[in-house]
């Protein structure tokens, strides 16, 4: 999403993430392998030989991005000049249907874009190549990306996807609006109550203006995740078998959601549902808005801009924040797989994401190669959407996101208006999630 810089904006936050057409698929690749054959898992990696001809296509859905990645293609032909690279580009509300049906008759791009929701649904079916004999040859080493992103793309021990770019979550705000309503700025050592005191001290001082302190929206990545991270709970166990919201750590962190709209601190789930709350932001009508670095777009083109800018999250029980980025992965059924493998390790490499964080396109995964981000929009410490890696935690997914990502969108709101209390909305939420997964 730099339609949003860290490659994870607007055409990825929408439909959860992407996980249209998730649950489709479940039941089109019902019986097949879920694991690595023998013959895959244990093939090693050697990089083709220079002189390899092969045809391969791309598949990916972000327009913004292809001048970059075009970049990227004619670097790695000056290596493999005879490997022609088709880039495919589908748009956000249809690739995921065509890749399901591609999956399910065996007929995938070589190389294609996966997101954190709907990978262990492809992965866990066989349709992508794990990276092991990449690894194993050290053509690609996963300590050179952040750990949680190598763990969101990895089942059972085993890894399938080198993530490409990235994006965390900060508290951006609006230094004008504070210093109206007499309110010291946030800061790194900020707590939970710090930021509590500030939005209801901003909501009184500047109502008759219609400015709240903060907003409480309902997108589980820049709000309650982070939350019940932040308080020491979990969304989901970590061998994806349980929910983790009856537990009274992940209730208090929607709690801290709820409390904060109750209190006025934030307008109404309803308001938020009618104006999404980077809409209120932008438009100078909330001092503080927990979201994503692929916001720093819609500030940047906003009134606010000169007044805009972000902390790290405030600490509850620990630090947290969620992390989730896009990853590059080779089709099962390639039949092009050396050559398809030879463009996913260029891509891995530093040269290739410098490239890609030098023009704009993203927040490049590779360690050390995210300044010209951090360069991108004086003023404002974005900084700290990098340093946040060393905190982060992976977004939550199970083989069967979708099933149960809807489950939240129809109970939880129940919740953050109030009509419900939170312990009996998570306790449903919680029941009805385990049922799902015990099918997975």
């Amino acid at each position: 999403m730099l339609n949003s810089s860290s490659g994870s904006g607007a055409f990825r936050r929408r439909g959860l993430l992407g996980l249209v057409g998730a649950i489709g698929l479940a039941a089109l690749v019902a019986g097949c392998s879920t694991s690595p054959s023998a013959d895959t898992a244990s093939a090693g990696y050697t990089a083709p030989a220079k002189d390899l001809s092969a045809e391969i296509t791309y598949g990916l859905w972000d327009q913004t991005q292809v001048a970059a990645i075009d970049a990227n293609i004619k670097e790695f032909n000056k290596v493999y000049p005879d490997i022609k690279v088709n880039v495919n580009v589908t748009p956000w509300d249809s690739y995921w249907p065509k890749l399901q049906t591609q999956a399910s008759s065996n007929t995938l791009p070589d190389l294609f874009w996966m997101n954190g929701p709907n990978f262990q649904t492809y992965g866990g079916a066989g349709k992508i190549e794990p990276i092991t004999s990449e690894v194993s040859a050290g053509a690609i080493d996963p300590a050179n990306y952040p750990q949680a992103l190598d763990d969101l793309y990895t089942i059972d021990g085993t890894q399938y996807g080198v993530p490409k770019d990235f994006d965390t979550i900060g508290l951006w705000y609006n230094k004008a609006i504070f210093e109206k309503a007499g309110v010291d700025l946030p800061t790194a050592s900020w707590t939970w109550d710090d930021f509590d005191s500030a939005a209801s001290a901003i909501s009184k001082a500047l109502k008759k203006d219609g400015i709240y302190g903060a907003g409480g929206g309902m997108d589980g990545q820049t709000t309650y995740y982070d939350t019940i991270f932040q308080a020491g709970g979990s969304v989901i166990s970590g061998d994806g078998k349980t929910s983790g919201y009856d537990s009274a750590a992940s209730q208090k962190g929607i709690s801290f959601w709820t409390d904060l709209i109750a209190s006025g601190g934030s307008p109404t789930i309803q308001q938020l549902t009618d104006t999404p709350a980077i809409q209120w932001f932008t438009s100078g009508k909330l001092g503080m808005l927990w979201s994503g670095s692929w916001s720093r777009t819609a500030v940047a083109e906003s009134s606010i801009a000169k007044d805009a800018n972000v902390a790290p999250l405030p600490t509850g029980e620990k630090q947290a924040t969620v992390i989730h980025g896009v990853s590059n992965v080779v089709a099962a059924s390639s039949k092009n797989k050396a050559a398809a493998q030879a463009l996913q390790v260029f891509l891995a490499s530093k040269e290739a994401q410098q490239q890609q964080g030098d023009m704009g396109a993203v927040i490049p995964a590779f360690n050390g190669t995210q300044q010209t981000f951090v360069d991108s929009q004086p003023g404002v410490d974005l900084q700290v959407f990098i340093d946040a890696t060393k905190y982060a935690q992976p977004y939550p997914v199970s083989k069967n996101t979708a099933a149960w990502a809807a489950l939240e969108t129809t109970i939880l709101p129940d919740a953050f208006s109030g009509a419900t209390p939170v312990a009996d909305a998570t306790k449903d939420l919680a029941d009805q999630m385990n049922g799902l997964l015990a099918k997975e």
